[in-house]
C-alpha cells in the first residue's frame, strides 16, 4: 500500500475502489469510506456485484469479471485522448510511456465496453473523474488479484495512477487492501520463495551471500516454489513432505478435489496450528501452536505498519509458541540455533533488512511510537518511518509503465456450464472458517453456505428464494442455498467460500497466474440446477 488509510479515507476528492468489498472484508477500512462519501468525497465503484457501498457510489461499473485489464485500459485511453495526463510527472519521473499510449489505442470507451458489458458514457464519465480529481487513491483487492492475469490487472491500475501523476503525495497511491490481519508481514519477512526479508532478491548478486554471512551457513541459491506450485509437484512425486503453518488449503484452495489427492500422495505431511482443521485431518503429525493472544511479536498491516503483539493470556497445556517450534526443528535436523525471544529475533531482521533497521520491540514500546507502530521503510533508530512511498522518486527511480493486454479468463461459460460464478467473504467469517466458526454468536447470525443467482436465472431454472440448489462445475457438485437478486448480473453468481458443507472450492478452477500463481477464484463456469431435497 503506498499511502495511509487515513489519508486516502480522509484527505482525498475521489476514491476508485476496484475489485473490493471492504464492508464485508475490511469493514474497519469500509466504514471509513462509507463516512468519507457521506463527507462529499466522490466515489467510484468497479465490480460485478451490488456491493452495498454501491449505493453510495457517484459511479458504479459493474464489469463483467474477469475484465478488469480491458476497463483500466479504456480508462487510460479516455485519459489520454482527452488531453488529461499528467505531462511533467511522466516527463520527469517514468520511463516508457510511449509503449503504453500505443498499447491501449485500441481500448477505445466503445470496445471496452463490449468487453467489460458496460456503459462507455459511463466509463469516459469515471476517467474523468478520476484524472481530474487532485486527490484521488485506487483501492483494490481479489477482485484483481484472484485471476489468472491479476498481475497484470495490478500493473494495469498502476500504469493509471502514473499516467495521472496521482502517486506519491497524500490522498493518491495504489493500495492493495490485504485479505488478512498479517499478509502484509508475510510478506516483508521474505515468506515469496524468491526473496529475503525486505523484498531482497534471490538473484541479486551479493544478497544470499549477506545472508549466509549473518547466519553462518551455505544456502540454497535456487528460488523456491510458490505454494500453489507445489500441489501438482505432490502428485508427480517431486514433493513428498509438506510442512503447512497456519493454514487450511483443503477449504481454501481452489479445486478442492486436486487438493485432497495431492496432500494424500505426500509421504509425510506437518500441520502447525491451533484446531483440527479440514487439512490437519490429513496430516500425519500436528504440532499445536499458539494465537496471537498468546505469544509476543508483531503485526504489519495493509498500509506497512509495523505494531506490537503482547502475550494476553496463559494457556495449559504442550502448545508452543512457532519461534519455539522452528528452533527446534532447525536443532534437529543439525543446525545449532540458540531459543531467541521474540525481541531478540526483531533486532536480527533490523539487522540484515534495510527497510526494517529502525524497528524494535524497545522503539515499538516506547512513548514515541507506542499506539501507532512504525511504518517501513524505517532505516535507522532516528527514523519516524515512511507513510507514504514514492514521494520524489519510485525505489527503481523511474517508475515503469507496463503494457497489458486484456485476456479472457480461463474458463468461459459455455451450454453445459451456462453461469459465471465469483467467489468471496462474508461479514461473519474469516476465511477457512477455523476461528469464526467456533463463536456461537456468529453461528446463530450466520445461515451457512449459500449463492446469490439473478433474479432471471432464477425464474428460467424454476429456482424461488432460499430454495436448496445444486451447483455444479466441472470439478465437482455441492448443494447450496439460493438466494435470489439483482445483485449479480443475468449469467452470473456469486458464493462464499468459508463453508465445508456447500464449500465454494469444489468448484472453483486452479488455473493459475502465471507470474504469481494466484488461482483465478473469481471466474468459473457452473450450472445451477433445479431445487433438489438435502
Amino acid at each position: 500500500m503506498t499511502n495511509t488509510i487515513y489519508d486516502t479515507t480522509q484527505e482525498s476528492d475521489v476514491i476508485m475502489l476496484v475489485g473490493s468489498n471492504p464492508e464485508h472484508a475490511h469493514p474497519v477500512i469500509g466504514m471509513q469510506i462509507r463516512k468519507a462519501a457521506a463527507n462529499g468525497t466522490k466515489l467510484i465503484i468497479v465490480d460485478p456485484r451490488d456491493i452495498d457501498l454501491a449505493k453510495d457510489a457517484d459511479i458504479h461499473l459493474k464489469l463483467r469479471p474477469g475484465t478488469n485489464v480491458a476497463f483500466a485500459n479504456g480508462m487510460m485511453n479516455v485519459i489520454i485522448e482527452e488531453g488529461l495526463t499528467d505531462e511533467a510527472f511522466i516527463k520527469e519521473r517514468t520511463e516508457n510511456f510511449e509503449a503504453v499510449k500505443e498499447a491501449v489505442k485500441a481500448y477505445t470507451p466503445e470496445r471496452v465496453a463490449k468487453i467489460c458489458d458496460i456503459d462507455p458514457d459511463l466509463l469516459r464519465e469515471a476517467a474523468r473523474m478520476y484524472a481530474t480529481a487532485d486527490k484521488a487513491p485506487i483501492m483494490y483487492c481479489l477482485g484483481v488479484t484472484e485471476h489468472h492475469t491479476g498481475t497484470e490487472g495490478v500493473m494495469s491500475l498502476s500504469n493509471l495512477a502514473m499516467m495521472v501523476g496521482k502517486i506519491g503525495r497524500p490522498g493518491c497511491g495504489v493500495n492493495p487492501i490485504r485479505g488478512q490481519n498479517n499478509v502484509q508481514g508475510a510478506c516483508d519477512m521474505g515468506a515469496s520463495p524468491n526473496q529475503f526479508p525486505g523484498y531482497q532478491n534471490i538473484p541479486v548478486p551479493g544478497v544470499v551471500e549477506k545472508f549466509e554471512k549473518a547466519w553462518n551457513t551455505k544456502l540454497n541459491h535456487k528460488v523456491g516454489i510458490k505454494a500453489t506450485d507445489c500441489f501438482p509437484k505432490m502428485l508427480t512425486g517431486e514433493i513428498k513432505g509438506l510442512f503447512i503453518f497456519g493454514e487450511d488449503p483443503v477449504r481454501t484452495d481452489p479445486n478442492t478435489s486436486h487438493v485432497i489427492k495431492a496432500l494424500n500422495s505426500l509421504d509425510f505431511l506437518v500441520m502447525d496450528e491451533l484446531f483440527m482443521t479440514e487439512t490437519a485431518k490429513l496430516a500425519d503429525v500436528v504440532l499445536p501452536g499458539r494465537s496471537y493472544t498468546e505469544k509476543e511479536g508483531t503485526f504489519s498491516n495493509t498500509e506497512r505498519r509495523v505494531q506490537r503483539v503482547r502475550k494476553a493470556i496463559e494457556v495449559a497445556g504442550e502448545t508452543r509458541p512457532d519461534t519455539w517450534i522452528f528452533t527446534e526443528i532447525m536443532n534437529r535436523m543439525g543446525y545449532p540455533q540458540p531459543h531467541l525471544t521474540p525481541a531478540e529475533i526483531m533486532d536480527e531482521i533490523a539487522s540484515v533488512t534495510p527497510s526494517f533497521a529502525g524497528i524494535s520491540h524497545v522503539r515499538l514500546d516506547s512513548e514515541e511510537v507506542a499506539g501507532r507502530g512504525l511504518q517501513w521503510p524505517c532505516t535507522s533508530p532516528e527514523h519516524k518511518g515512511t507513510p507514504i512511498l514514492h514521494t520524489g522518486k519510485f525505489s527503481r527511480g523511474l517508475g515503469y509503465f507496463s503494457p497489458t493486454e486484456y485476456k479472457p479468463s480461463t474458463e468461459l461459460p459455455d451450454e453445459e456450464y451456462p453461469l459465471t460464478m465469483m467467489t468471496g467473504r462474508v461479514l461473519h467469517h474469516y476465511n477457512a472458517c477455523a476461528m469464526t466458526d467456533k463463536t456461537e454468536g456468529i453461528n446463530r447470525i450466520d445461515k451457512g453456505s449459500f449463492i446469490e443467482m439473478n433474479t432471471q436465472d432464477a425464474k428460467a431454472a424454476g429456482v424461488h428464494n432460499g430454495d436448496i440448489v445444486t451447483v455444479s462445475s466441472r470439478r465437482g457438485s455441492i448443494q447450496t442455498r439460493a438466494y435470489v437478486s439483482d445483485k449479480t448480473r443475468k449469467g452470473e453468481c456469486w458464493m462464499p467460500f468459508h463453508y465445508v458443507e456447500g464449500g465454494a472450492n469444489w468448484l472453483t478452477i486452479d488455473s493459475l497466474d502465471s507470474i504469481s500463481s494466484t488461482p483465478e477464484y473469481k471466474v468459473c463456469a457452473v450450472r445451477i440446477d433445479k431445487p433438489c431435497c438435502m
